[in-house]
């Protein structure tokens, strides 16, 4: 025989005090929970974004990313000529690309950040589609013009559109903004790539990387084939899209291996909040139980009611944490990628599975704080229970 539902929604109510206590706890831990894996997922899902399935991205044997890498002018002309590759009416849609890193104060603190620079063709917005400009114009070949992502755009001194900003030796003009969608290119700063490397004394016949359009989506093993197995290079290739996401790896990784730990030590402290209220509730409620126990409730009855109750509690924490970082969803933030040591602006992803983990992390820790107080209670003998009233 089980013991009504309704009993324990009207028991938490009598003891309303304990069980705020475990809800608050509760619901600090899954806010914590969900917020540092919902940045993890914002910071995966910005650099991920930064790729095409469409765009192969060429950099050198070995290379952990396009800073450690290097590609020739040499080897580049060698590139264009590869079968799977797209041919605009000028020319192959090949982007060889520089990459390097300027010292630019952030809004926010003035402090200097990592500002990832670009040099790259004139083309490059026939490569990368998904890339718009959104204020101003794109540079032109030649001139010491410049292009900002919309992230960079806010968040750095000096990149409002009709400044000028020195760059290495050379000082450069804002002629546009571009939106990229969100991802990893909206806090970069564009230019040409002969006056970018110039400005920084880099020769003029090497590059960290290429881009090139394919044919098609299905084209990349072709274009693979061909560029590995040429004596003439040295090359790793990979769809842009699958770069992008391995370059996401390290710092997604750290933050939910540190938002693991930190959920952790709050979720014993939440479940040592639970077991207090529940068997604050057990050393209140003896007579409550032994009477239920004579009335021929079983000591199953009596575990599954101290647990429903727990749930009770666990689940409203837990939609309680939900509801207070839900904010935060689209919120912009900033972190170091520690794969390329640039300062990379990403927004909070929060999503409904993630919602979905916090509301069992929860439920998980109610069961853990609510079994042995229930297993406890259900142990009393009703004879002994009965007498010490």
């Amino acid at each position: 025989m089980a013991i009504p539902v309704v009993y324990n929604f009207r028991s938490v109510k009598a003891r309303w005090t304990s069980a705020i206590v475990a809800v608050l706890g509760i619901a600090g831990t899954v806010g914590v929970f969900v917020a540092m894996l919902s940045l993890a997922r914002g910071f995966r899902a910005t650099l991920v974004s930064s790729g095409s399935k469409d765009n192969a991205l060429i950099v050198r044997a070995g290379a952990t990313s396009e800073m450690t890498s290097g590609v020739s002018l040499d080897e580049v002309k060698v590139m264009q000529d590869a079968p799977g590759i797209a041919r605009a009416a000028d020319g192959p849609l090949v982007s060889p690309e520089a990459v390097l890193m300027a010292p630019i104060p952030l809004r926010s603190t003035g402090t200097d950040a990592n500002v990832q620079l670009r040099g790259v063709s004139p083309n490059v917005l026939e490569i990368r589609k998904q890339i718009k400009i959104v204020q101003g114009r794109m540079f032109k070949p030649g001139l010491a013009e410049i292009v900002v992502g919309k992230n960079a755009n806010v968040s750095y001194s000096g990149l409002a559109l009709g400044n000028t900003m020195g760059l290495g030796n050379n000082r450069f003009q804002v002629v546009g903004v571009f939106d990229a969608g969100g991802s990893a290119f909206d806090s970069e700063v564009w230019a040409d790539a002969h006056l970018l490397r110039s400005a920084y004394n880099r020769p003029d016949t090497f590059f960290q990387s290429v881009t090139v359009h394919l044919t098609s989506p299905d084209a990349l093993q072709q274009v693979k084939d061909a560029l590995t197995s040429d004596p003439r290079l040295n090359v790793d290739v990979s769809r842009e899209v699958d770069y992008y996401a391995k370059q996401s790896t390290r710092m997604t990784t750290l933050i939910t291996v540190l938002g693991g730990m930190v959920a952790a030590v709050m979720a014993i402290g939440a479940v040592f909040g639970a077991l207090n209220t529940m068997y604050s509730a057990v050393a209140e409620r003896g007579r409550e139980i032994a009477t239920m126990r004579a009335l021929g409730f079983g000591a199953l009855a009596v575990v599954l009611s101290f647990l429903i109750e727990a749930v009770l509690i666990s689940f409203v924490g837990g939609a309680l944490g939900c509801a207070a970082v839900l904010p935060l969803n689209g919120f912009t933030t900033g972190a170091m990628n520690w794969q390329t040591f640039s300062h990379l602006a990403f927004a909070f992803k929060i999503t409904p599975d993630l919602l979905l983990g916090g509301i069992i992390f929860a439920l998980g820790m109610g069961i853990a704080g609510g079994l042995l107080p229930a297993i406890h209670a259900a142990a009393r003998p009703v004879a002994a229970a009965l007498r010490s009233l």
